[in-house]
């Protein structure tokens, strides 16, 4: 999560934008939950803090869905992107919000990246957010992955084509 963060980051400022980005982790060792912020802006940022209402949320891992938290703290009607494998069950408490679902493990899997999948998330984050080109996604993905280069830019493709949208209530 956090290398697709400052991946996306990359993303951004390669198209113009200023990108400001930062992570949070717990005091536990590998595995434990760990958010990620990416503010953007046409102009400087200078506002360094928590994002606590974001316009945009990238989950993961569906087992820490809280639809209640979300409702807390994400107005209605935001895009929420959700890597899963299923997805009417991850879904059927957020009907309020613009729902991507992608199930990048596979795709990972098919490219040979093992559980590597944020590649794949971010081309399903390019098509249900529309406010980044794919091929600056692409770009930022080739400038930042240490191997597997073609791998992981196929995987942005698949991640881009695979990406399922259910339409919040209005």
């Amino acid at each position: 999560m956090v290398t697709a963060s400052q991946m996306l980051g990359l993303a951004f400022f390669k198209a113009g934008m200023y990108p400001q980005c930062y992570s949070l982790f717990g005091g536990e060792r590998r595995g434990a939950p760990v958010v990620s912020f990416l503010r953007v802006d046409r102009e400087k940022i200078r506002l360094k803090c928590e994002i606590k209402n974001p316009n945009e949320l990238l989950i993961f891992d569906p087992s820490l869905i809280d639809p209640d938290e979300i409702r807390r703290q994400v107005v209605p009607g935001t895009k929420i992107l959700i890597n899963t494998a299923k997805a009417s069950e991850a879904g059927k408490r957020l009907t309020d919000f613009t729902l991507g679902f992608v199930d990048a493990s596979p795709i990972a899997e098919k490219m040979g990246l093992g559980r590597m999948i944020n590649t794949a998330i971010l081309g399903a984050y390019a098509r249900l957010f529309e406010n980044i080109p794919l091929d600056r996604v692409i770009e930022a993905v080739m400038d930042m992955v240490p191997g597997k280069k073609e791998e992981n830019a196929r995987a942005v493709k698949e991640g881009y084509d695979k990406l399922t949208v259910v339409e919040g209530r209005k």
